[in-house]
This record gives C-alpha cells, sequence and structure tokens, in this order.
C-alpha cells in the first residue's frame, strides 16, 4: 500500500507541470487561430506531430487503468516527463504573439479543468480504485481536444457577455454627437491607410482610431469603451474579415457614413475559399453606407473595380456617391467614366518618395514623404482623398504627409550599424510581396530577402509562392528560406530564374537566418528585408 502511494505521488507530482503546459500550449493555439472551433480542428489536423506524445500518454493511462505493474508506472514516470520537454519546447519556441490571459481565456481555463475533473472523478470508482493513476493520464491525453469541447460548452455565456458588451459600446458611440465613422476595409492596406489617414485628420480634427490591428468585432468594442470621448469628431474603424459576413456584422456595430475599400486580393482564401467571396465580403462596407454617404475605393485593384460594376446595379450602389482614388492606373479604365483622384510618382530613392495629386477639379499639389517604394502611393493617396473630402486642402496636407511614419513592420527601416533592417514582417501577400523585394532592389549594397513565404492562399499558395521567388531573384544577393514546409515553391521559382543555388538557403528558425546573413561578408552596407512572419500556429 505504500509503495502503491509513493507511485501515485511521484507520478501526480510530474502530471501536475505537464498539464498546465500541454492546457497553455493548446489555449494559446486555441486564442491564435481566433476561438473558432472549425480553424482549431482544421489546425490539430495540420499539426497532429507536434502533440503526438499526448495520444501515447491516453493509450498509457487506459493501460494504467487495468494493470498496475511497477514497469508500467516507470514508463508513466518517463512519458510524463517528456511529455514535459517537448510542451517546454513549444513555450520556447512560440514567443512571437504570447498567450494573453483575457477574461474569456481565463473561463475556458476553469470549463476545461472541470471537464478534466469530469473524467477523472466518476471513473475513478470503477477502474482499479480511487488511486489508480491512469485516468490522469486518460485526461492528459484528451487535452488537445478538450478546449473545442470548453468552448461549446461556454458559448451561450460567451455570446451573452460578448452581446452586453457590443450593447454598451454601440450606446457610447451613439451618445458622441455629429461623430463622423469611417469605415476601412481590405485584402491589405487598410492598416497602413488607417494610420496615414489618423496623421493627416488629427491637423484639424480629434481623432481616434482602432489601435495595431484591432479590427474584429471584440477589438472594435474594447476600442470605443475604453478611449472614445465626447470629444472625437472622427472614429477611423479598421474592419478585418475571415469569413463572408464579417464586414457585416462590425458595420452593425458601427454604422460608418464613409467607407474605405484599400484593396482585394487573394487573402485568406483557406477560409474565404474563393475570390467571388472576398469580393462580396469586402463590399459588404460599401452596402452599409447610407444613402448620402461616400465609397471610397482603390482604382488600382481590379477586383475592386470588377466588383464596383456589380454593385452599381443594386439599389444601393445608385445612394452612395463613389470616390475613387488611383496610383499606377490610368482614371479613364474608371468604371462609368469617373475620375477620380490621381497620384503620379515623381521620384523615389531609398530616402522617400515623391508624387503629385491631382483631384476630380484639376487642382494638382506635389508632395513628399519619408516611405520608400512605389508602392506605399496608392495607400497615402487614399488616406489623402478622404482627408480632402473632409475638408483639408492639398496645400494643408503637404506637412502632415511629410510626417507619416512607416507602420510597424510594414516596410519599417531599422539602423542597426552597417546592417538595415527592413521590417516587412506583417502578413505577407502576393501584391505587397512583389512591391517588398522591387523595393529592396533600390537600395545599393548587399541585399539580403529572409522569409518564410505566404500561408492562407488555398490552393493558389503554391503558385503564388512560385511566382514571389520569381519576383525576389531578379531583385535580391542572398534568398534565405524559413522552414521547408511553405518554401519549397519559393526556392523552385528562385532556381528556376537562374539564382545561384549557393546563394539561396534554407534555415528551420529565423534567428539561424539572422545569423547567417548578419556574417555575410561581401562588400557594401548590408539590408535585410524581413517579408512576412508566420504566427505561432503555423
Amino acid at each position: 500500500m505504500v509503495e502503491r502511494i509513493i507511485r501515485l505521488v511521484v507520478i501526480a507530482l510530474l502530471w501536475i507541470p505537464a498539464y498546465i503546459l500541454v492546457v497553455r500550449f493548446n489555449l494559446h493555439m486555441f486564442q491564435l487561430n481566433g476561438y473558432k472551433n472549425n480553424e482549431q480542428i482544421t489546425w490539430l489536423n495540420k499539426n497532429f506531430r507536434k502533440q503526438w506524445i499526448l495520444i501515447w500518454d491516453f493509450w498509457l493511462g487506459v493501460a494504467r487503468c487495468f494493470y498496475g505493474a511497477l514497469w508500467l508506472d516507470i514508463v508513466i514516470a518517463l512519458s510524463l516527463i517528456m511529455t514535459i520537454l517537448v510542451y517546454r519546447a513549444h513555450k520556447r519556441l512560440n514567443t512571437k504573439k504570447k498567450l494573453v490571459m483575457t477574461a474569456r481565456v481565463k473561463r475556458l481555463t476553469v470549463t476545461i479543468v472541470i471537464l478534466s475533473d469530469a473524467i477523472v472523478m466518476p471513473l475513478s470508482l470503477f477502474v482499479n480504485g480511487w488511486l489508480s493513476t491512469g485516468l490522469l493520464l486518460v485526461a492528459l491525453g484528451t487535452q488537445f481536444w478538450l478546449n473545442i469541447v470548453a468552448n461549446l460548452v461556454n458559448r451561450p455565456m460567451e455570446k451573452s457577455v460578448g452581446n452586453w458588451y457590443i450593447k454598451d459600446a454601440m450606446k457610447k458611440l451613439q451618445s458622441v454627437r455629429d461623430i463622423k465613422i469611417i469605415g476601412i476595409t481590405g485584402s491589405y492596406g487598410k492598416t497602413s491607410v488607417k494610420f496615414y489617414l489618423q496623421t493627416l485628420l488629427q491637423s484639424k480634427y480629434n481623432t481616434l482610431v482602432t489601435p495595431e490591428s484591432f479590427n474584429t468585432p471584440m477589438g472594435v468594442v474594447r476600442t470605443i469603451r475604453e478611449h472614445l470621448k465626447p470629444t472625437h469628431e472622427i472614429f477611423v474603424c479598421e474592419m478585418g474579415a475571415r469569413y463572408v459576413g464579417d464586414i457585416k456584422e462590425l458595420c452593425d456595430i458601427v454604422h460608418p457614413q464613409m467607407g474605405v475599400i484599400t484593396s482585394i486580393g487573394p487573402q485568406h482564401l483557406e477560409t474565404f475559399g474563393d475570390m467571388a467571396h472576398v469580393q462580396s465580403t469586402k463590399y459588404e462596407l460599401a452596402e452599409a453606407i447610407p444613402e448620402g454617404g461616400t465609397i471610397f475605393l482603390n482604382g488600382d485593384s481590379e477586383y475592386v473595380r470588377d466588383q464596383y460594376k456589380k454593385w452599381k446595379q443594386t439599389p444601393q450602389g445608385n445612394k452612395v456617391a463613389t470616390t475613387f482614388y488611383f496610383s499606377e492606373t490610368d482614371p479613364s479604365d474608371c468604371p462609368d467614366g469617373e475620375t477620380g483622384y490621381r497620384a503620379r510618382m515623381t521620384s523615389v530613392s531609398q530616402l522617400g518618395t515623391s508624387f503629385t495629386m491631382t483631384t476630380p477639379d484639376g487642382e494638382t499639389e506635389e508632395f513628399q514623404m519619408r516611405l520608400v517604394g512605389a508602392h506605399n502611393i496608392i495607400n497615402v493617396a487614399g488616406a489623402i482623398t478622404v482627408a480632402h473630402r473632409l475638408g483639408i486642402s492639398l496645400k494643408e496636407l503637404k506637412i502632415p504627409v511629410r510626417k507619416i511614419q512607416p507602420v510597424p513592420h510594414r516596410m519599417q527601416l531599422r539602423e542597426h550599424g552597417e546592417v538595415t533592417i527592413i521590417d516587412d514582417a506583417y502578413n505577407s501577400n502576393p501584391v505587397g510581396s512583389k512591391a517588398a523585394v522591387e523595393t529592396l532592389k533600390l537600395f545599393t549594397g548587399v541585399r539580403i530577402l529572409i522569409t518564410p513565404g505566404m500561408v492562407e492562399l488555398g490552393d493558389k499558395e503554391e503558385e503564388y509562392n512560385y511566382k514571389f521567388g520569381t519576383y525576389a531573384a531578379g531583385c535580391c544577393d542572398y534568398i534565405l528560406l524559413v522552414g521547408k514546409k511553405h518554401t519549397e515553391p519559393i526556392k523552385k521559382g528562385v532556381l528556376d530564374s537562374g539564382f545561384p543555388e549557393k546563394k539561396c538557403l534554407t534555415y528551420d528558425r529565423l534567428e539561424e537566418a539572422l545569423n547567417y546573413a548578419y556574417g555575410i561578408h561581401d562588400e557594401g552596407h548590408k539590408y535585410i528585408l524581413l517579408e512576412n512572419d508566420l504566427p505561432d500556429n503555423y
């Protein structure tokens, strides 16, 4: 009896840290997957090998429920030690976006613990007495799916809590009289346009914008409840989407009078399914604008123009004013003869970019900005267009445009002695990645690309990554790929373009690629482009 208790105590002492680490890891991944059961299940299927040891623990637990041999307890102890080591390694590696202990995570944790107890307690009465250690292993082995069950259990409560917060935010927003609400969405560029617009508008208006990438319903609600003041005159609300109906849900909360669609392109195709769904979802913003409101559209985007033709034929499309803005596309290509605002680059270098902006009535002004790369012009042009329509003249906007700063992790330059980091690590896409390497080509020195490739592109992922490789081959001196899983098509595109194989290398981790890049001794200043940084759940 004493020996049995000692064995139980040893296993229990090992089980506790193993349980905590396993629960924490799966909650972290669940949070990164947006608390969506279907995305968590997809992630589990793709990353089964990361948690194979839980299956081993589960079957060890089943065996221990019926056999109490000493050798089996030794195997269980060793397995628990291995589990601790595996999940400690996961914790060290998953550092890009840490687990945030929100109220929702705390509620999920409580439910998971209760469900674990529900597995252990009742069954312990029937298998090998109450001292059975097998059920501890069974409870541990089920943790990779238990948060999905806990989420289902908590769903009514979470819906009730969410609805209360939403109603409170809507009430607070409605209490600010005469506030102008501008919604911004797009496959890419929406965060940049949001912050550029903030810089331009705050020269004349008291402006609130959703911080960072707060573009989900709860992110927007939190912004309103915590930061909106009666003195605010304009609220700029970024609207993100991964599924059809996401933009409509946000519009039903804030009710924008103006909207900006910054782009439409192949993004989140895994969840949208096809480009038709992406297009219709982005135009949910246009459909939400009331009669007399204005929707601003990026005329350079072919998908935006195509969807506009369909939307304009609807009753809603005829009630809303439309303003296009252009950079690379000739305004004559605009549907229905719309003229719009036109930006034209005059010069670009590693120090900044100059361009002219022409309004529909012919007014023209020259602008200079610190942002590097011609691709930034269209987003700044969008911000200028909105600010001008809100009563700020082009001449008044010249100084605010000079003040525009790069958005963090979006072509942000950071100097480190003999090395310049060009940080474009946030959420790479086919259009932005091509523009990024073309900007890298402008720099004089050793040009190094570090990238893990692009994701969430559905069955087009391999094609777009291959094309990215062909673009990069003509712009870089070294190409360092991170992770074999997503970068094989890039490498093929690079090598098919005649790039030297000895200068296209693959590494398991970003740190290894950076160490190699810093160690390159070619003559000249080094420019390292960090293009995309996959989140921990990849």
